[in-house]
C-alpha cells in the first residue's frame, strides 16, 4: 500500500531540520507513582519541623567512631581489595557474619546461603525480577510497605490484598486468596510491620507456612525491623518453619541497626532462587560496594553489634512510650492506635469524617508532619489512617510535636 508522505501543519522553513521526538517512556515508568513519604520528607526539611513521617534511624545513635575505625581497618588490611571489583555474591567474611547472626536467631544458615545486596530494597527487587512476570499475581498485606508496592507494579504484577486484622494476615483469607488467585508469591513484613507496627503471631506464621507448602507459592519475608524489639517474646521467622524453608526468600538489612547510609542488606533464599538472584544482580550493579562490605565485616568482628542494638532499643522504647503517652491528648476523641512491641511505627485511625491526607497541609503549617495512611493500601484506602514514626526525636521533642499536632487537628 502506498502511503502519502507525512506533512506538518506548519512546515519548517526551507533547509531547517526538525528533530524527531524520542520514543516514549515504558508504560510502567508512567504508571507507577512516586513515594509520598519521600515527597513529605522533602516538604519538611526546613529547620524546626518535628517530623513523624520518616522511618529513619536516629543519627545521634550511630556508632560513628566504631564505623570510622572499621573503614580504617578495611583500608589498612588491603586498600587494593577494598577499592577493587568484587564477587557478586558478596565478601566472604561479611556473608559468614550474616550467616552467624541468622543462625544465632534460630535459623541455621551458612555463608553460601547468603547474597549481599545494596540494601534490602535491592534484595526485594532481585527476587521480584527473578520470580514475577507481567500479569502475575502478588499477594500483600493490607496496608503494606509502600516501596514494595512500587517494586511489584514496576514489574507489571497484579497486586492483590489479603484481609488482615490487628494481628496481621488472617490465614483463612490467605488460603482463599491463594486458591482463587494462584499467586506467584506472598510478600509480608511479619515483624513490626511497616506501616502498622503489628507483629504476626507464631500460630499464624505456622499457618501461613502450611498454606504455602500445601498450595504452592513463594514467600517473601521482609525483616528490616526484627532486631528492634522492646517488649514481648521473639517470634520465629517464617523461613524457620519446615514447610516454608524451601520456598522463602528472607530479606535482612543493616540499615536500622548499623547505618542506612552503608546501603547493606542481604538475601537468604533456597539455592535455585539465590543463584537466579545472583544473575539478576550482575545485570543490576555487578556487586555491592566492596569497601562498605569490608568495613561492615571489620565492624562486626571488632565490635559487639548486639550491645549497640541494646542501646538503640532502650532509646527507641523510651521514644515509643513518649509517643503513646501523648496520643490521647493529641488526637481527636474516638481515635484509635496500636501499641507495637518494637520497630519504628505507630498506626492510628482518626474518627469518622476525618481525612488524614487533607489535614497534613494544616499540620505542616504548624511545623509537624506524619504520613497519611492511604498510600499504603491496595485497593480502597482508609483516609482516616496515619503512620507516626517515633525514632528520630527525643521524648521532649515528641511531646512538643504532639502539642502542635493537637493544634492542627482540633
Amino acid at each position: 500500500m502506498h502511503l502519502p508522505p507525512l506533512r506538518c501543519a506548519h512546515p519548517p522553513p526551507e533547509g531547517v531540520t526538525v528533530p524527531a521526538s524520542p520514543p516514549p517512556f515504558a508504560a510502567r515508568a508512567v504508571r507507577v507513582a512516586g513515594s509520598p513519604v519521600r515527597e513529605i520528607l522533602a516538604l519538611t526539611e526546613r529547620p524546626g519541623v518535628i517530623n513523624f513521617a520518616g522511618g529513619l534511624p536516629a543519627p545521634e545513635l550511630f556508632d560513628t567512631e566504631g564505623l570510622r575505625a572499621a573503614y580504617d581497618a578495611a583500608f589498612a588490611t588491603s586498600a587494593a581489595r577494598a577499592l577493587q571489583y568484587s564477587t557478586t555474591e558478596g565478601a566472604p567474611e561479611l556473608r559468614a557474619a550474616v550467616a552467624a547472626r541468622a543462625s544465632a536467631r534460630g535459623l541455621p544458615t551458612g555463608p553460601d546461603d547468603v547474597l549481599v545486596t545494596t540494601g534490602s530494597q535491592q534484595a526485594l527487587a532481585l527476587v521480584t525480577a527473578t520470580l514475577v512476570e507481567p500479569g502475575d499475581v502478588v499477594l500483600v498485606e493490607n496496608p503494606t510497605y509502600l516501596a514494595a508496592l512500587q517494586c511489584f507494579r514496576l514489574a507489571g504484577a497484579r497486586v492483590v490484598a489479603v484481609d488482615c486484622d490487628a494481628d496481621g494476615i488472617v490465614p483463612e483469607a490467605l488460603e482463599e486468596a491463594v486458591r482463587r488467585e494462584r499467586p506467584k508469591l506472598l510478600y509480608t513484613v511479619p515483624t513490626f510491620q511497616n506501616p502498622t507496627g503489628r507483629t504476626l503471631p507464631a500460630a499464624r506464621r505456622a499457618a501461613v507456612a502450611r498454606i504455602a507448602e500445601r498450595l504452592g507459592t513463594w514467600l517473601v519475608e521482609d525483616d528490616p525491623y526484627g532486631e528492634l524489639r522492646y517488649e514481648g517474646a521473639e517470634v520465629p521467622w517464617l523461613a524457620a518453619h519446615p514447610g516454608a524453608r524451601d520456598r522463602t526468600a528472607l530479606l535482612g538489612s543493616f540499615s536500622k541497626v548499623m547505618a542506612p547510609g552503608l546501603r547493606l542488606g542481604w538475601l537468604r533464599a533456597p539455592a535455585a532462587l539465590r543463584r537466579a538472584a545472583v544473575v539478576a544482580k550482575q545485570a543490576s550493579d555487578l556487586h555491592t560496594s566492596t569497601v562498605d562490605q569490608l568495613a561492615a565485616a571489620h565492624y562486626l568482628a571488632a565490635n559487639d553489634l548486639d550491645a549497640h542494638v541494646g542501646v538503640v532499643r532502650r532509646a527507641y522504647r523510651e521514644r515509643r512510650d513518649a509517643l503513646l503517652a501523648g496520643l490521647p491528648g493529641a488526637l481527636p476523641a474516638g481515635s484509635h492506635w496500636n501499641r507495637p512491641e518494637g520497630g519504628m511505627f505507630v498506626w492510628a485511625r482518626l474518627p469518622e469524617g476525618y481525612d488524614a491526607g487533607a489535614l497534613l497541609k494544616v499540620a505542616v503549617e504548624h511545623d509537624v508532619a506524619y504520613v497519611p495512611g492511604a498510600a499504603f493500601f491496595t485497593g480502597p484506602a482508609d483516609p482516616r489512617t496515619l503512620r507516626l514514626s517515633f525514632t528520630t526525636h527525643t521524648p521532649t521533642e515528641i511531646a512538643e510535636g504532639l502539642t502542635r499536632l493537637s493544634t492542627a487537628l482540633f
